[in-house]
């Protein structure tokens, strides 16, 4: 009893913590600010497509509609599509004199690459802007939302920032899922840190929506220098802060809204593709998923379950705290509230039943998407 009550209160400790430093973040974020002024540099959008028939004109009519950028260059990478999404984009763009759809297969997929991060570098190289920004085609853009990213970017005098989305979900998985993505860096990562330093450890990125000065992005080697990362927009910022530059993630929210996957066995295929390489070994994986389940997991089972009166008690106080966490971040990034908060400790079982899955993929060389297979030491994605 003594054992469940120490665990009980340590993972309560954790919570409290975590939704403290939560709330810390949430007051201290960097926001986009709305401006009149216009923007006069070149900016070059780039969307790497492949297979997307199903977003791609909602996210390229968001582009093409953008207010408040006086030079506007899009450029769009179809990396293969087999379901007439460059013909879709072609239309999309028709009425933009400054854009063109680039054939993937004119120079195809290198030894050692993977997907996404080849076709950024292919949109990189073609790109003339002076500030590059990388939107996913499931993304689609609020009218100034260019004018007010690139606003923030050079205010903040930034080399890369990542205006992260507000995610979309419908359906028990996404539900269970897809909140748990802002608030895990809201609640671990020192953002006002993030902006200044260079550990790599404090990089936070979202490659749905990512804001690059030209310059700084080439001397860094651009996405060469993550050609074989799956998590290749965290990869990203981090070569960046080791390059010396300044980077991190600010509230796009009120920017750019993301619906990521449609379905749960999409999210499973998107998470399990990819979360094996996020805490860097299996170890470090069990650790990551272990600390999250003693203050998340814990404390809601001792609150009903422990026979102690006082043990159920301190799990109670866990559990509110997490909630309360989870709140916070719904409401500032417009999500749902209730009754998903509630459901915080079921989320973070989900979550490790995902890791363990991707690792469980990894091992036996099954990782695959969009039709690619996903290989360990860099290969298609």
């Amino acid at each position: 009893m003594r054992a469940v009550r120490l665990l009980t209160a340590v993972g309560t400790g954790l919570a409290v913590a975590g939704t403290a430093h939560t709330a810390i973040n949430l007051r201290l974020i960097t926001r986009p600010s709305a401006s009149d002024d216009a923007i006069s540099e070149r900016v070059s959008v780039l969307l790497p497509m492949r297979n997307e028939a199903q977003h791609a004109h909602a996210c390229l009519e968001s582009v093409v509609n953008q207010r408040g950028v006086n030079d506007l260059e899009i450029l769009v990478l179809d990396d293969g599509s087999t379901d007439g999404t460059a013909e879709i984009a072609r239309g999309a763009l028709a009425g933009h004199a400054d854009s063109r759809v680039i054939d993937g297969s004119d120079d195809p997929l290198p030894a050692g690459w993977l997907g996404k991060p080849w076709a950024c570098e292919r949109l990189t190289r073609a790109a003339g802007g002076s500030v590059l920004v990388f939107i996913d085609a499931d993304v689609v853009l609020e009218p100034t939302a260019l004018a007010q990213a690139i606003s923030l970017l050079r205010s903040m005098q930034a080399d890369l920032i990542s205006p992260y989305p507000r995610q979309l979900a419908d359906g028990l998985l996404p539900r269970l899922i897809q909140p748990l993505l802002q608030w895990s860096w809201l609640t671990t990562v020192p953002l006002r840190a993030s902006e200044v330093s260079r550990r790599e450890s404090l990089a936070v990125a979202n490659g749905q929506f990512l804001v690059a000065d030209s310059a700084v992005l080439l001397r860094t080697g651009g996405f060469a220098a993550v050609r074989a990362e799956v998590l290749d927009d965290v990869a990203l910022m981090r070569a960046v802060k080791r390059a010396g530059g300044r980077g991190t993630v600010v509230d796009g929210t009120s920017l750019a809204t993301c619906r990521m996957y449609a379905t749960g066995s999409e999210l499973v295929d998107g998470y399990t593709k990819s979360l094996w390489s996020a805490f860097g070994s299996p170890i470090g994986s069990t650790a990551v998923m272990a600390s999250l389940a003693l203050a998340y997991v814990v404390p809601p089972v001792a609150a009903v379950t422990a026979r102690s009166p006082l043990t159920r008690a301190i799990g109670l106080a866990g559990y509110t705290a997490a909630v309360a966490g989870r709140v916070m971040v719904a409401r500032r990034t417009q999500q749902r509230v209730l009754p998903d908060a509630l459901a915080h400790p079921v989320s973070i079982v989900t979550l490790a039943t995902l890791t363990a899955m991707s690792w469980n993929r990894r091992r036996r060389g099954t990782l695959t998407w969009k039709g690619r297979h996903v290989t360990v030491d860099g290969g298609s994605r």
